[in-house]
C-alpha cells in the first residue's frame, strides 16, 4: 500500500528484539504511532516499557529489527544519529539539567549548538517556552533553586526548544513528590491537545484516560494489549492486564 508522506507513521518499529545478556527484554515488537497521536505505555516493572522508549532514539541499541522515525531508519551512530535525535525530544525520570547553567542556558544550549540558532533567536524561543510551561519567572535561576516539578517543566521546555517531531517521556513524574505531579501532567496534557506526537511511559492512569489516543500494555517484553483508553480500562482482554489494573486501581 503506497501512502503519501503525511501518512507515514511518526514511529515505526518492526520485529524489534532487545537482550540484556540472556534476558529478552523486548520481544518482536511491532508498533506504529501516527503523527499527532498520544500513546501511553503501561505495565508492571520490568516489562520493557523504558527500554522500548529508549530504543526509539537509540539510547538503547537493539539486537534485531528496525526502527524508523518519520520514515527514516534510525542510524547506528555518528552525525546522522545526532541529527535524528534532535527530532526526537526526550524527557527522563531524572531531569538531567546542567546544574552549573541557568534555566535559560539549559533551554537555549541545544538550539544554539545543534540547530545552529542565533543566541537571540534561541533566547526568544526559550522564554516563550518557559512562559508556556509556567516558569518564565525562573529563567535566571539554577536548577537546584527550583522544585522537582519546576525542573521537570524546564526539561520539557528544553526538549521542545529543539522543535522535535515527536516527544518521548520515560516515567516523567515518578521522581516527583505527589503534589508536583499534576503541574507536569498539565503541561503534557496541553502538548497532547496541541497535536504533538507523544509516547509516554507512565503509571499515571488519569493521564492515560484523559490524554491518550491509545494505551499499550506491556508484560514480559511484549505488547499484550493495544487499545483505546476506555476499552483498556473498562474491559481489558488479557489476564495480565486485569491483574495489573486490579492492583493499581484499588490503591
Amino acid at each position: 500500500m503506497t501512502a503519501a508522506s503525511t501518512d507515514t507513521p511518526m514511529i515505526r518499529m518492526s520485529a524489534v528484539d532487545k537482550y540484556f545478556g540472556s534476558l529478552h527484554v523486548l520481544r518482536e515488537i511491532d508498533l506504529e504511532v501516527p503523527r499527532g497521536q498520544v500513546v501511553v505505555v503501561l505495565g508492571p516493572s520490568g516489562s520493557g516499557k523504558s527500554t522500548l522508549c529508549r530504543a526509539i532514539n537509540r539510547l538503547e541499541p537493539i539486537n534485531s529489527g528496525s526502527i524508523e522515525i518519520d520514515g527514516v531508519p534510525l542510524p547506528a551512530e555518528g552525525r546522522s544519529l545526532a541529527e535524528l535525535r534532535a527530532d526526537v525530544g526526550m524527557v527522563f525520570q531524572q531531569f538531567n539539567l546542567f546544574a552549573h547553567k541557568t534555566i535559560l542556558e539549559n533551554v537555549t544550549l541545544g538550539p544554539i549548538k545543534v540547530r545552529k540558532q542565533s543566541k537571540e533567536a534561541a533566547r526568544e524561543t526559550a522564554l516563550q517556552l518557559l512562559e508556556r510551561v509556567g516558569i518564565a519567572n525562573q529563567a535566571d535561576k539554577y536548577p537546584a533553586q527550583l522544585s522537582g516539578g519546576q525542573q521537570q517543566r524546564v526539561a520539557i521546555a528544553r526538549a521542545l526548544a529543539m522543535k522535535p517531531k515527536v516527544m518521548l517521556f520515560d516515567e516523567p513524574t515518578s521522581a516527583l513528590d505527589p503534589e508536583m505531579v499534576n503541574e507536569v501532567l498539565d503541561v503534557m496534557t496541553d502538548l497532547a491537545a496541541e497535536g504533538m506526537t507523544m509516547l509516554v511511559v507512565t503509571h499515571e492512569m488519569g493521564f492515560a484516560r484523559r490524554a491518550a489516543h491509545r494505551v499499550l500494555f506491556m508484560a514480559d517484553g511484549e505488547v499484550v494489549e493495544d487499545a483505546a483508553p476506555d476499552a483498556f480500562f473498562d474491559d481489558p482482554k488479557s489476564d495480565r492486564a486485569k491483574d495489573f489494573l486490579g492492583k493499581i486501581l484499588t490503591h
